[in-house]
């Protein structure tokens, strides 16, 4: 199981996790901040719980990419 979470309120938009894992992020029209996908929130953090270990070197990549370092991905 993959977990990936966002703390999105801050989020600075800079678009590089939507570049590196267009799968699980998206850009917000609204407030143009990252949004993950299929994430539940809590506190403002957002979290993914995913069954498909596949997503996790696309959301590896984009918790490199972060200039603000608010995502964080790991294999449980």
């Amino acid at each position: 199981m993959v977990v990936v979470t966002l703390q999105r309120n801050k989020c600075i938009g800079c678009n590089y996790c939507v570049e590196v894992a267009p799968g699980q992020f998206r850009m917000s029209k609204k407030d143009g901040k990252s949004v993950l996908l299929h994430a539940t929130e809590k506190k403002d953090f957002h979290t993914l719980k995913s069954p498909d270990n596949t997503i996790f070197d696309a959301c590896s990549q984009a918790e490199k990419a972060c200039p603000v370092k608010i995502i964080t991905s790991k294999m449980v």
